[in-house]
């Protein structure tokens, strides 16, 4: 079975228990519980991995029971397993039984124990069924997912230029459902026969952030199924921007969440509704701004360790955007990093149309008076490129010609060359190059569809707003 049939199966069954008075989101919730301790039993049963859960709270308690019997033991289950230590307690942290009428849980406890097996297809089944039941939840309740999920092929690209290496730590301080995290271990894992390094690989080389309860949820079952962090829990809930904890990495890997500049109302005494920003202090920062993506940037700059490497997904913002933080972080990066390589990804391959993303790689190195980066690769594959989420979907081998191009380093007419002095030349460091002559301009049948182009629209007048409140911010700082 396939995981887009795995999606349909749990789905279906999603309307039933809505026309019955259980939302969409609670739904998600628990068939995560319910399938993560199904899954945690075919693990033992097809892999023959030892369960860390106490035999008393496993899956074959559940499916041998309904109605009362099975509700009462279902609602145990959550409890005791939310005080497990490590990983355990992860996954379970808060959780409740949102199903208590027996009759809907026994339904769905039948569903999921006879279908299957759920284990077994590919690097991330779960994050798969989860972020297709989000896509589903969009799409029936006309908003966003909420998070743009990184499409596996550039994950599998990124892991595969960045190479890991058994014995280096990796960190996804953005880590989602853990994609990249499980990409890297698949990668590294064939590297060593060594037991101990192996051991080091499964329990001490992988860290993950993320401040969403469910996603981090999500992130701890697929480490866990997948034999990584069984001791202890190797990703956490939290806020990656609030600080610097002081550890290093030699490897990041990871899409930083997309968006605007942070903000939230405020109402005063007098009914007057007022505009905050959120910023973070911190001394690391060399510069101090409410955008989202470059305080990430420079939280990546802080812990990335000396001759460590790094893999970022960012928007084109990142690349352009004027003001003092904008052009400054940029050009920390170019002077104090190697920003080697630069990745354009085409729009139409996250769960929101419009969006333009690129991939930024770049190594930290040691501390020095001269410039580190000699030269940036600019691989441009977004010029005349359509991809769509249903007829034209992006899969891995259409990242072959990048992945060969990243290593030998030869310029095609997507694959180009630009040295410091070029880019230090550009106004403002706008970073945004692009080069190809975009066919659509000149053939009306190749345009993308209509809701693609009005996205793309949207986003450009965003972009374009966000640009000109930078030169605002410029034009409003005092003079020294």
């Amino acid at each position: 079975m396939t995981n887009e049939q795995l999606v349909a199966k749990v789905w279906n069954y999603a309307h039933v228990l809505r026309d019955q008075g259980v939302s969409y989101g609670d739904y998600v919730e628990q068939i995560t519980y319910l399938l993560f301790l199904k899954m945690d039993q075919e693990r033992s049963d097809l892999l023959a991995e030892p369960s860390a859960l106490p035999k008393e709270w496993r899956w074959v308690n559940l499916a041998d029971k309904t109605g009362d019997a099975l509700e009462l033991q279902y609602r145990h289950t959550l409890e005791n397993l939310a005080k497990q230590d490590g990983l355990v307690g992860t996954i379970f942290r808060k959780s409740q039984n949102k199903l208590s009428d027996p009759a809907k849980l026994t339904r769905v406890v039948s569903l999921i124990d006879s279908e299957g097996p759920w284990i077994g297809h590919g690097v991330d089944v779960k994050g798969h069924i989860y972020e297709g039941l989000l896509e589903k939840n969009a799409s029936e309740v006309r908003s966003g997912a909420g998070q743009y999920f990184t499409p596996r092929p550039v994950i599998d690209a990124i892991v595969e230029c960045v190479s890991p290496k058994i014995r280096e730590t990796v960190c996804d301080p953005a880590c989602g459902t853990g994609g990249f995290l499980l990409s890297a271990y698949d990668h590294m894992k064939d590297q060593s026969q060594d037991r101990e390094a192996l051991r080091e690989l499964r329990h001490t080389s992988f860290t993950g952030v993320d401040i969403v309860d469910e996603v981090v949820r999500l992130c701890a079952m697929n480490l866990y199924l997948h034999g990584i962090g069984n001791d202890s829990s190797p990703v956490f809930q939290g806020d990656a921007l609030a600080g610097d904890n002081g550890k290093r990495f030699d490897v990041i890997l990871t899409n930083p969440p997309f968006g605007k500049k942070s903000s939230y109302k405020v109402v005063g005494e007098d009914g007057q509704v007022s505009t905050e920003r959120e910023t973070y202090e911190r001394d690391d920062f060399k510069f101090t701004t409410s955008n989202k993506q470059f305080n990430f940037l420079q939280h990546i700059m802080t812990i990335l360790a000396t001759n460590g490497r790094a893999g970022v997904v960012l928007p084109d913002n990142v690349l352009f955007e004027a003001g003092r933080a904008g052009e400054g972080i940029r050009k920390r990066l170019l002077e104090d990093f190697n920003f080697h390589t630069l990745l354009r990804l085409p729009t139409g391959i996250w769960y929101s149309p419009g969006v333009k993303a690129n991939v930024l790689f770049f190594d930290k190195k040691a501390a020095s008076k001269d410039v580190q980066t000699k030269e940036l690769w600019v691989y441009d594959y977004r010029t005349n490129v359509h991809k769509t989420l249903k007829t034209k979907l992006l899969v891995r081998s259409d990242l072959d010609d990048f992945v060969e191009c990243y290593r030998t380093r030869v310029e095609t007419d997507r694959f180009r060359r630009f040295s410091y002095d070029e880019l230090t030349a550009r106004d403002k460091l706008n970073l945004d190059i692009f080069w190809l002559k975009d066919d659509s301009l000149e053939d009306l049948d190749n345009l993308p569809k209509p809701d693609v182009i009005a996205a793309e629209i949207v986003e450009n007048l965003e972009a374009a707003l966000e640009h000109f409140r930078g030169v605002q911010e410029e034009l409003s700082e005092p003079a020294e």
